[in-house]
C-alpha cells in the first residue's frame, strides 16, 4: 500500500475482477440509494423534506466517489500491492459489515477501492509520508487521511519484544494507547479519532517494513490488538487484515499479538484475525 516500483502492466483477467466487484457493489448501492429514498419519501413529507435533500446530497456524492473509483482502476496501469486472492478475503468481509468503521494502515493506489467498499461508513487511513499523502490526494481529495509518526525502526524488532515482556504498561491486562508513554510499541499519538471509534475492520500494509530505518509494523500490529480487546462488551469480534505475512516481522509480531487461535484465514502473503471482545479474552494476548 505505500509506495513501490511503478510496474506497468496490461489490465488483465484479475485487475479485471477487481473491477467487476467495484461495479457489482455500485450497482447494489444504487439499488440501496433507490430504495432508501423511496422509503424516505414515504414518511411524512412535512418533517422529511430537509432531511430528504440531504440525503440526495450524500447519496449523489457517494455515487460519483463509486464512479470515480471505477473509473480510476479500469485505466489504471499501477500493479495493486495485494493479489485478487488476497484482496477478495477484505471484500468478503467488508461486504458483510458495511456500513463499518474501517481503520487502514497506509495509503496507496488501491486506496480508492477500499474506500468504495465501505462508501457508506467510515474510512480512515494512517500514512507515515506527509508527501505520499499529497500525492494520492490529487487523485482522490475524498479520501480521509490522517498523517502519523512512528517511534520506532525495523532494526528495534527484537529489542521491541524484550521490551514487552518486561514494561508493565505493555501487558494485555493493563492494554491502553492513549498517553501510553511507557510501552514504546503503543501508538500514544495518533489523532484523537482513532481513539474515540470503535473499529470494525482494520487493515495493516504500512508502515514500511523492508529496510532497517523504516518503522516497521511492530506499532501497528500491537495497536491494532489493543483496539480490538478494548472494544466494549458485546461489540463482536474486530476483523484484522495482515499483509506481508512472509517477512519475519510480521510473522512473529503477528503471532505474539493477533494470536494464532484468532487466525481464521490465509491466503498468498495475508492473514485475517477475527478477534473477540474483552468479555471473552484473557489478561494475555494469546
Amino acid at each position: 500500500m505505500q509506495k513501490q516500483s511503478h510496474s506497468r502492466f496490461k489490465p488483465g483477467k484479475s485487475w479485471c475482477l477487481i473491477i467487476g466487484l467495484i461495479i457489482g457493489g455500485a450497482l447494489f448501492l444504487s439499488m440501496f440509494l433507490k430504495t432508501s429514498n423511496n422509503w424516505i419519501l414515504c414518511s411524512n413529507n412535512n418533517n422529511n423534506k430537509a432531511l430528504d435533500d440531504h440525503g440526495k446530497k450524500w447519496n449523489n456524492l457517494q455515487q460519483l466517489q463509486l464512479v470515480d473509483a471505477i473509473l480510476h482502476y479500469a485505466t489504471s496501469r499501477v500493479i495493486p500491492q495485494q493479489n485478487i486472492d488476497e484482496i477478495r478475503i477484505s471484500f468478503d468481509v467488508l461486504k458483510n459489515r458495511t456500513p463499518c468503521n474501517f481503520l487502514v494502515f497506509g495509503l496507496g493506489h488501491d486506496s480508492q477501492m477500499w474506500a468504495s467498499f465501505n462508501s457508506l461508513g467510515n474510512t480512515l487511513f494512517l500514512e507515515e509520508d506527509p508527501k505520499w499523502v499529497q500525492t494520492i490526494l490529487k487523485d482522490a481529495p475524498f479520501l480521509h487521511v490522517e498523517t502519523v509518526k512512528y517511534r520506532t525502526m525495523l532494526s528495534e524488532a527484537d529489542e521491541l519484544v524484550e521490551h514487552y515482556r518486561k514494561e508493565p504498561d505493555c501487558s494485555a491486562k493493563k492494554s491502553f494507547l492513549r498517553g501510553n508513554h511507557g510501552c514504546k510499541l503503543a501508538l500514544d499519538m495518533l489523532p484523537d479519532e482513532v481513539y474515540h471509534k470503535e473499529w470494525d475492520v482494520i487493515m495493516i500494509d504500512a508502515p514500511r517494513g523492508y529496510f532497517a530505518e523504516a518503522p516497521g509494523r511492530m506499532a501497528a500490529i500491537y495497536s491494532a490488538a489493543v483496539m480490538a480487546r478494548n472494544r466494549p462488551k458485546g461489540k463482536g469480534v474486530t476483523h484484522v487484515f495482515l499483509h506481508d505475512v512472509d517477512r519475519k516481522v510480521e510473522k512473529i509480531y503477528a503471532e505474539l499479538f493477533l494470536c494464532r487461535k484468532y487466525l481464521v484465514k490465509g491466503v498468498g502473503r495475508i492473514w485475517h484475525f477475527e478477534i473477540p471482545p474483552p468479555s471473552n479474552v484473557g489478561n494475555n494476548f494469546c
